[in-house]
């Protein structure tokens, strides 16, 4: 129901800005014969920015929900918009002066966008989506009217307005109905406002779980790009100027977004692919920028777009294997490195542009396929099969397949592994820099997007990614690699180095070589592949050193370069074949140093993510079986094993070397578990227990025969202590459920005795891997600090005692005992205070025994002799 609220919410506000866009357009085009425009050019130019920032937003996150054309036709739109809205702030700025200007930056886009409306309008009616499509079709033809305007005035402009104001009452109409749908909860809907299609959640499930529904804007993206170059060859635009770099920049810098979310999608291969075309689109759109430095074109370096060939090369042989025709269309972007090496000016030539026309047609026709396969029944054959049916006659080789493909090593991720883009990344990066040029005119060749695009930002990129599914090691290399690129890009091949040395730079170089220095020791740890691949980076760390203080030897930065190259080639080609295929064909290797403890349970221990509901199961099943598993809680991770299963007990007490004066505590899911031992405790003590859990607040009472309630049986020797035991009912919906499964669970902390608690599951799997069974991974701990232990063995006395004040506060805990008591009638009696209940509840009042002791919550609490524990009682 959630769900379908916010499926409606998203899905108005994303038609309705539309809707609002359209209506600009529509006002503009109408006024357009005036001598001034209602609107202002910056002005129409703005709101078209923020209305495709709005369109972003409610497409990414209705894409999550439903495969239906929503996602890329606002994502297309706002693409649109974004470059448009730019294109119109040139204008507006006075920047597009020349005769001609505003119509060769404006057609480029208009052409792709026309096409590619088109697609989606065709096969929105085809699958039946006749609102979406209808809104399609009526912008790709107030693009093409525009265009046919921009060239001959017998096109008037009321035709393109004509198209925008239908867009804005079937958006309007569209929005309007699902608002009213949201509003009314679903009781009343407008006819043709339904995207549901009668879809069951299984057949979206599994439709976007084998497609990439991010794939078909990127892929328009392509066209985009595209369209600048090729339209120049074709002569439909007279030139290439600045004013076509917002079509550029903006495909880029969405192709960058698109990148992320195929990573979303858990499809690596066209996410690193989207990557390595967002870089031509900035290198595009930055040579279209060479008047403002210089007069003549900008060459471009050749070794560079040569190994730029070969790595795109190598992913068109690794996405054949899962998709030939994607593998074929790569092969058009191999040809275009090789025409850009050919030529020496790079995208002004001829060549390449041709190859840009090619592209333009094979991304058309991808787009159609790929957006077809995502929204129909019957598939337009990819050849996706073939090479999987090859493949299985292999013993060699063996495609990994599997729910858990992309699955981080440890806890869980939304996005796959970006390590390949990085790897790649940085064999670009280097590479690029061996071309020196000029340092009197150091912008004559384009090395700054290589460098900071490819080596910097999609570097970035890869590093976030890393962070987020648990590489901590791996992220801050990349990250700190990613800064001295960008740094050593900009200053060195932008010309804000000149011709002079300075002492701070050499300084600030020497802090990254102290930062790589610690991963590089670190590495040690890791393996042997990111050992050299850290290693070689700090030679070019050296290398910039020695040129920032005039002492670099003749061709020392070009080795350095190369062999960092090299080791991250090999590093690329090592997680590919590692994200393709079962088995190790090319190790990254073990670590050099290995450290007792650290990742001992590699090829051992479980570790499943704690937001699938399976995944608890199979850790019930585990503690079932006489397990022991680390798992996430309220406060902090802990170490347990389930109450009636003796020899596991024994083994989570010895896998800690847990101390003897460091007793275990027992903890259950619901006072429903004790409701037959309810006669063994005091009606005080009882209220009390009801009303502090669930909570991190552990109980210290009187051991008695409830714990044979329980089914602890042998296992009551390793929990408590002979007069006490601490008991816990956590605030964690997944503690509860798994406590629901097994039954009541003893619990350590989650690390060996007298060490820190452990507030990750990688702590878990760091101290404790080769000593449990498994590890429930949640990530970070929602709390630093541990539960607060409560001595309740004197409650009716009017004592309570503070074994450890953790989490809760003293004053809270002593404000629920005072709410209790409000619920008893009270008689101060020599110093002591009995309940009115207790003479009724005198006949079973010798069960309970009230002697004075400590047991473990989460954490350690030390044993108190009575003496020493009077110091921490409160009477009230």
């Amino acid at each position: 129901m959630a769900d379908r609220k916010a499926e409606s919410l998203h899905s108005s506000i994303g038609l309705l800005g539309i809707s609002a866009g359209s209506l600009l357009l529509a006002v503009h085009f109408y006024s357009v014969p005036r001598a001034v425009p209602l609107i202002p050019s910056t002005a129409l130019g703005v709101l078209l920015l923020i209305l495709s920032s709005l369109l972003v937003y409610a497409g990414i996150r209705r894409s999550l929900r439903n495969a239906s054309l929503f996602l890329p036709l606002c994502l297309t739109i706002s693409v649109f918009w974004c470059g448009y809205g730019v294109v119109f702030i040139l204008e507006g700025q006075g920047v597009l002066n020349d005769t001609g200007d505003f119509r060769n930056a404006l057609v480029p886009g208009l052409v792709t966008f026309t096409l590619a409306l088109l697609i989606i309008a065709v096969v929105g009616f085809l699958c039946r989506e006749v609102i979406l499509a209808m809104i399609a079709s009526a912008v790709s033809l107030a693009s093409a009217h525009e265009v046919a305007m921009r060239y001959s005035t017998a096109f008037g402009s009321s035709a393109v307005a004509c198209n925008y104001m239908i867009v804005c009452l079937v958006g309007g109409y569209f929005a309007l109905g699902r608002i009213l749908y949201f509003l009314t909860k679903e009781k009343v809907a407008i006819p043709g406002t339904d995207l549901a299609k009668k879809k069951t959640h299984e057949q979206i499930q599994s439709t976007s779980g084998s497609m990439n529904l991010f794939a078909v804007t990127g892929l328009i993206l392509n066209m985009l790009s595209a369209s600048v170059f090729g339209c120049r060859l074709l002569g439909v635009t007279g030139k290439l100027f600045i004013g076509q770099v917002p079509w550029l920049w903006a495909a880029g810098i969405y192709q960058i977004g698109i990148c992320i979310l195929s990573y979303r999608a858990m499809d690596v291969l066209m996410a690193t692919f989207f990557g390595f075309t967002s870089i031509l689109k900035f290198a595009g759109g930055y040579c279209l920028l060479y008047p403002i430095w210089q007069p003549e074109e900008p060459s471009f370096p050749t070794p560079f777009l040569v190994v730029f060939s070969i790595l795109f090369v190598v992913l068109a042989l690794f996405l054949t294997l899962k998709s030939p025709v994607d593998g074929l269309y790569l092969l058009f972007y191999v040809a275009y490195c090789i025409a850009l090496a050919c030529r020496p000016k790079g995208f002004f030539e001829g060549g390449p542009q041709g190859v840009d026309v090619a592209i333009f047609a094979a991304s058309a026709l991808m787009t159609l396929i790929h957006l077809y396969n995502v929204k129909a029944s019957a598939k337009i054959p990819t050849g996706k099969g073939a090479v999987k049916a090859l493949l299985a006659r292999s013993s060699f080789l063996k495609l990994r397949e599997g729910a858990d493909l992309h699955a981080p090593y440890l806890g869980y991720s939304k996005y796959a592994d970006a390590e390949i883009l990085g790897y790649a990344c940085s064999v670009l990066a280097s590479f690029a820099i061996t071309m020196t040029g000029d340092p009197q005119a150091p912008l004559a060749t384009v090395v700054i997007p290589w460098v900071v695009v490819a080596g910097g930002i999609l570097k970035l990129l890869g590093g976030s990614v890393a962070f987020a599914r648990g590489k901590t090691l791996e992220s801050s290399a990349f990250i700190l690699y990613a800064v001295m690129w960008i740094i050593w890009g900009l200053t060195r091949y932008g010309g804000l180095y000149g011709t002079t040395r300075s002492f701070h730079a050499a300084v600030g170089i020497i802090a990254f070589m102290l930062f790589n220095g610690f991963i590089v020791f670190c590495t040690l740890f890791l393996n042997i592949a990111w050992f050299f691949y850290s290693l070689t980076f700090l030679l070019i760390a050296v290398s910039f050193l020695l040129d920032a203080i005039h002492a670099l030897p003749a061709g020392y930065d070009i080795a350095a370069t190369l062999i960092f190259g090299l080791v991250s080639f090999y590093c690329f080609l090592s997680a590919l074949f590692n994200s393709i295929f079962e088995g190790s064909c090319l190790p990254m290797g073990r670590p050099i140093v290995q450290l007792s403890g650290v990742g001992g349970g590699m090829t051992k221990c479980l570790h499943l993510p704690a937001r699938k509901a399976s995944s608890v199961k199979r850790i019930a099943d585990i503690l079932k079986n006489g397990g022991t598993c680390g798992i996430p809680t309220d406060t902090v991770y802990v170490l347990v094993a389930a109450c009636n299963r003796p020899d596991a007990v024994e083994k989570a007490h010895h896998s800690k070397h847990q101390a003897q004066d460091r007793p275990m505590s027992l903890w259950i899911s619901s006072l429903k578990q004790l409701e037959p031992a309810k006669h063994l405790f005091t009606p005080l003590l009882w209220d009390f227990m009801e009303a502090a859990w669930p909570s991190p607040i552990s109980l210290v009472v009187p051991r008695g025969e409830w714990a044979d309630f329980l089914g602890m049986k042998d296992s009551a020797k390793y929990v408590g202590t002979p007069q006490s035991i601490a008991i816990r009912i956590p605030d964690c919906s997944v503690t509860t459920h798994l406590i629901d499964l097994v039954g009541p669970i003893v619990v350590t902390s989650a690390n060996p005795t007298g060490e820190a608690d452990t507030t990750h599951h990688n702590q878990v799997y760091a101290k404790l891997g080769d000593k449990v069974d498994a590890v429930l991974c949640d990530g970070p701990s929602p709390e630093n600090i541990a539960s607060t232990v409560v001595d309740c063995t004197k409650i009716d006395s009017g004592n309570i005692g503070f074994f450890r004040v953790g989490i809760i506060p003293k004053s809270q805990v002593l404000q629920i005992l005072e709410q209790v008591q409000k619920k008893h009638m009270w008689v101060p009696n020599s110093g002591t205070c009995t309940t009115k209940s207790q003479e009724e509840h005198v006949n079973h009042s010798h069960a309970v025994r009230n002697g004075v002791g400590t047991a473990a919550s989460e954490e350690t609490v030390p044993v108190q002799s009575p003496s020493d524990g009077c110091e921490n009682h409160t009477r009230l």
